[in-house]
């Protein structure tokens, strides 16, 4: 009885948030560092592959929610490139999940019908021939869709993204493709995983999973140029709920608010001093004394 009057406030609950978080700017751009499936797994008395399969369930959920609401475009890190280090036996697991999850997005019929554009972010090279495949395949089938896309990041690091794609420039300048001149903020951008000319959009919105409050790395570019809200929460990625989504949007929303409202106060104040100027200016063409 108790868990069923629970139910229902927490339903109830969750309505009425999501009404407040469409009432406001949605974040075009979220990104999502999914941590805690190993600590979930040890929770459950279980090893950690469980957690890795129910954090695959978890990005399904997400991934639905988010293009309920309205979000553009969604960035998932998957795996790091510190990652590594863990056992080999783990590594080879969490890519098989990774695989499994892809192909299931592939065969979705969800992925065709809201023309969801999958795309991976990371270092290929260090991954294995059947998960290259399967990124081909589903980034093949769905390059051409476009109302909301979906990256993943798989053997990814921030800086070293940024080392590749200073490199990649370096190159393109000693061979006469590009001048010096011609290096910009946009261009580093286009030159960033996944492919040089295809850009991941600067992060509106960074959550993270499993009560940590750091960002991994991750996006460093693309988060922190565009000075990016964060949204850190305890609930492991496989617990993660939609409320969660929906705080870490409210989040969003009251700092744009904040920014808007600093805006509005600095253009007040240069409106003011431009008055100020302007009554002192015909002041002294009519011999009016001014005012101390």
């Amino acid at each position: 009885m108790k868990n069923r009057i629970f139910s229902v406030f927490y339903n109830e609950y969750e309505r009425r948030l999501q009404r407040k978080v469409l009432n406001s700017e949605i974040p075009q751009h979220i990104a999502v560092i999914c941590d805690g499936n190993r600590r979930y797994a040890g929770q459950m008395g279980k090893d950690s592959n469980f957690g890795h399969v129910m954090g695959g369930e978890a990005t399904e959920r997400v991934i639905e929610w988010c293009y309920e609401i309205g979000v553009k475009q969604l960035t998932l890190y998957a795996f790091s490139t510190e990652n590594f280090k863990r056992s080999e036996e783990e590594v080879d697991k969490i890519f098989n999940v990774i695989n499994e999850n892809l192909l299931k997005l592939y065969s979705d019929p969800r992925t065709h019908e809201k023309e969801t554009q999958v795309r991976v972010i990371g270092d290929r090279s260090k991954l294995p021939a059947f998960l290259n495949e399967s990124i081909e395949n589903i980034e093949e089938a769905t390059k051409n869709y476009g109302k909301f896309y979906l990256n993943v990041a798989i053997a990814y690091g921030g800086r070293q993204d940024i080392i590749q794609a200073v490199r990649d420039i370096a190159v393109c300048i000693s061979n006469g493709k590009l001048s010096l001149e011609e290096v910009n903020e946009s261009l580093i951008s286009k030159h960033l995983y996944p492919a040089p000319g295809v850009s991941v959009p600067n992060v509106d919105l960074v959550i993270r999973t499993g009560g940590d409050e750091r960002v991994s790395n991750f996006l460093p570019w693309q988060a922190n140029g565009s000075e990016c809200a964060a949204y850190f929460c305890a609930p492991f990625w496989p617990e993660f709920r939609k409320i969660d989504l929906l705080r870490s949007v409210r989040v969003y929303q009251a700092r744009e608010a904040e920014k808007k409202q600093e805006q509005s106060y600095r253009v007040s104040k240069v409106v003011n001093f431009l008055k100020m100027g302007t009554r002192e200016e015909k002041s002294e063409e009519f011999g009016q004394p001014q005012s101390i």
